[in-house]
């Protein structure tokens, strides 16, 4: 299983992911995928040059980046989740059902186009974790 962190921005993700990867001194990922890439070509009611996905390896793990759809809602400081992966579902229900208790769940676990297995909650203390069956597992 590996720990990562996802961070959300409100319109400069693409900004911050060139600003981090000089930090880091790592390349600028050309992949940058953009909510009008989705299939059905994109969210209604969202920028389609809105950066959905992009990624930078940071001393061993990853740090993902996405900017939220336009709209109320974005606070910076608040604007992270933690991120679960592993191969097992088993092993994702396990802790998605301990995260949910007292807490809220945002996304139900099932099947997504960027994921086999996916899920979203927000726990009792706060804390927004996504879990999904990744090829990351440690």
């Amino acid at each position: 299983m590996s720990l990562d962190v996802f961070l959300g921005f409100d319109g400069d993700c693409e900004e911050a992911v060139r600003f981090y990867a000089g930090v880091f001194g790592l390349p600028v990922p050309v992949d940058m995928m953009r909510y009008g890439q989705t299939p059905g070509g994109g969210l209604p009611g969202v920028d389609k040059d809105r950066i959905l996905y992009a990624m930078l390896p940071i001393f061993g793990g990853h740090v993902m980046f996405s900017d939220c759809p336009s709209g109320p809602g974005h606070v910076k400081g608040t604007n992270f989740a933690l991120t679960l992966g592993t191969g097992d579902e088993g092993e994702i229900e396990q802790v998605f059902a301990g995260l949910s208790q007292g807490g809220q769940v945002l996304m139900p676990l099932g099947k997504t186009f960027f994921s086999e297995f996916y899920g979203m909650v927000t726990d009792r203390f706060g804390i927004t974790w996504q879990l999904s069956k990744t090829p990351f597992d440690s």
